[in-house]
């Protein structure tokens, strides 16, 4: 279909049985995406045709079912490779961006950093990018540094590039925030520190489902993505590294498939990226993620970042007509992702009763303690769209958040 021709927004939408659901009588409005993106009805028939008519294991058997499942697993890993811009022999298919980044941090991170080294971190990362960061420097007595934010929610570059002293080994940032929506300039951030000879991890969660992502051009060491919030089933994602850090690391679990032989002396393991996936995988869910990536290849992701773009313009602009609602982030460069507050008003009430008029929102804190800190709010309300929402729901939700504020006032 392509980002140049006439895309029949409404068609699309209709591959999403889920959005035809009713939530307490109302018709549903799914505005949290940000959270796990709807699954189109070719991902539920690839996942349930797998297990109906090729279900066995992968790279243990010579039967023909045996076949049959291998192919598609790895054709899946073939898939998002080409989806990636990527050599399929550099991408490590596991549960997803949080298994991704602790496998970096525990087998790349772990066996090289020492008391001297900092890890840098941005204000903004999600919990999944902090944490493994923090298990790692208290074992390895490296210190964090954290490189703060503009009041618009964009990463402070000058301070930023300025924290990347010669202690620092190693750089761990969102593309996109969960929270505050900004695009991060990571082709940029890459090349500056790679000039330091600072190693960078990416965290893709909140940007390969939203626009096109070359991790090529991107430059970094590695990219971690989830697969849920690329319309494909849960328990899906990968790792991206270069092929020179996947060959020096040490496997991150130990068990079948990730070996070539086990003695009791001794173990030689298996070439990437199959030394990192020990165990059955999620083979359906691959294949539904395979599907996935057809799918929004299909579509074509630049008409899809394009699409949510208009939503965040039309969201944004009516979100602002409202007293008392104070929007976080406002960078130039902002995926469909709202984090909003309103003055007296408790997040979780205001989400609860917008559940009651149809509208699906998160409230809390996003898995990003830190920010709301900086921010100066203990939670928020979130409202994150996707291609296949549509311009009545941002009017019908904001119709059910006036209602809801008259309710609460």
């Amino acid at each position: 279909m392509g980002a140049t021709g006439t895309i029949d927004w409404d068609k699309i939408r209709a591959d999403f049985p889920l959005l035809r659901r009713q939530v307490h009588g109302k018709p549903l409005i799914y505005f949290d995406s940000a959270n796990t993106g709807q699954k189109p009805e070719c991902v539920i028939a690839a996942c349930d045709d797998f297990y109906r008519r090729h279900n066995a294991n992968v790279s243990r058997a010579v039967h023909q079912l045996g076949s049959e499942a291998t192919e598609a697993f790895e054709g899946a890993r073939r898939k998002l490779a080409a989806f990636l811009n990527v050599r399929a022999d550099e991408l490590v298919l596991c549960s997803g961006t949080t298994f991704a980044l602790n496998l970096v941090a525990y087998s790349w991170a772990l066996p090289r950093l020492k008391a001297s080294d900092a890890i840098l971190l941005t204000r903004m990362e999600h919990h999944a990018n902090i944490v493994p960061w923090q298990l790692i420097a208290q074992r390895t007595g490296a210190t964090l540094r954290v490189a703060e934010l503009r009041p618009d929610g964009s990463l402070d570059l000058p301070a930023l590039y300025a924290a990347m002293t010669p202690e620092v080994k190693l750089l761990a940032v969102a593309h996109v925030s969960n929270v505050l929506g900004t695009v991060n300039p990571v082709a940029e951030i890459c090349r500056q520190a790679r000039a330091r000879g600072i190693t960078t991890v990416v965290d893709g969660s909140q940007a390969v489902p939203h626009m096109p992502v070359d991790i090529a051009a991107i430059g970094c060491d590695f990219y971690a993505f989830t697969g849920h919030k690329l319309c494909g089933p849960t328990g899906t994602g990968g790792l991206w590294a270069k092929r020179e850090h996947l060959q020096a690391m040490p496997p991150f679990l130990g068990g079948g498939e990730m070996i070539k032989e086990v003695r009791f002396d001794g173990t030689v393991f298996n070439d990437p990226p199959h030394k990192f996936e020990a165990g059955t995988p999620n083979i359906a869910g691959f294949v539904g993620l395979g599907a996935a990536v057809d799918y929004l290849s299909g579509i074509g992701m630049a008409a899809i970042q394009a699409r949510e773009a208009a939503l965040l313009a039309h969201a944004s602009e009516e979100l602002r007509k409202i007293d008392g609602l104070r929007i976080f982030g406002s960078a130039p460069e902002k995926a469909a992702v709202i984090s909003f507050a309103i003055d007296g008003v408790h997040s979780h009430d205001l989400a609860t009763l917008l559940d009651l008029e149809g509208v699906a929102v998160r409230s809390g804190q996003h898995c990003a303690h830190p920010l709301l800190q900086w921010l100066g709010v203990g939670t928020t309300c979130r409202a994150s769209l996707a291609f296949y929402n549509t311009h009545a729901e941002v009017e019908a939700f904001i119709a059910a958040l006036r209602k809801v504020i008259r309710l609460l006032a």
